[in-house]
């Protein structure tokens, strides 16, 4: 188990597109090849990744522009963490649950030579899926203690019960407790 290296499971040809490709032609790419992640490449060099959020996230923010005038690398993220070939599948599942990250561009000598994701280590190994599921229960806790501390700024909440007077309306927080608007007022 631990002489598995990330070389022995990762995909070798990734779906890779060009900094000036515009998202547009980048969409296309992730719908037709079935994929999450697309790797910017630029002379066997990676500069950047773009995933389906940063699309999404580019669409509705940037939507007065059109996707084919906003390129690729212009989204990308600017931070790239990558592997090496030679790392075992362990360092590989500890990198990404450290990082909580489902996929990482595998580089040797500054090129890039493929990408490993949970998928890959879990087709291949299946043995590895408790540590792969836990770093998705991890992650998903962690997205709903975000949403927890969100609900807990949340001044104004949907109908329900006055935790003062007892009565249905619609509810707001106040000192921690979801009170209804006359109650608020004698507050």
């Amino acid at each position: 188990m631990e002489n598995i290296l990330v070389a022995d499971v990762m995909t070798r040809e990734p779906v890779i597109v060009k900094p000036d490709d515009h998202l547009l032609y980048c969409a296309k790419r992730i719908v037709r090849k079935k994929v999450g992640t697309l790797l910017i490449v630029d002379k066997k060099k990676l500069v950047g990744f773009i995933n389906e959020r940063d699309i999404l996230w580019a669409l509705v923010k940037k939507s007065k522009k059109d996707l084919s005038n906003i390129k690729a690398i212009d989204i990308s993220a600017k931070k790239i963490i990558s592997i090496r070939p030679s790392a075992t599948v362990k360092e590989a599942i500890k990198k990404m649950k450290k990082l909580k990250f489902e996929r990482l561009p595998v580089i040797n000598d500054n090129q890039l030579v493929g990408i490993i994701t949970a998928k890959d280590i879990l087709n291949f190994h299946p043995e590895f899926y408790p540590e792969l599921e836990e770093f998705a229960r991890i992650r998903e806790e962690q997205k709903k203690l975000k949403r927890i501390k969100k609900a807990k700024e949340r001044t104004f909440m949907h109908e329900g019960i006055c935790e003062e007077c007892g009565e249905r309306d619609f509810l707001y927080r106040v000192h921690g407790m979801l009170i209804c608007e006359s109650c608020r007022d004698s507050v």
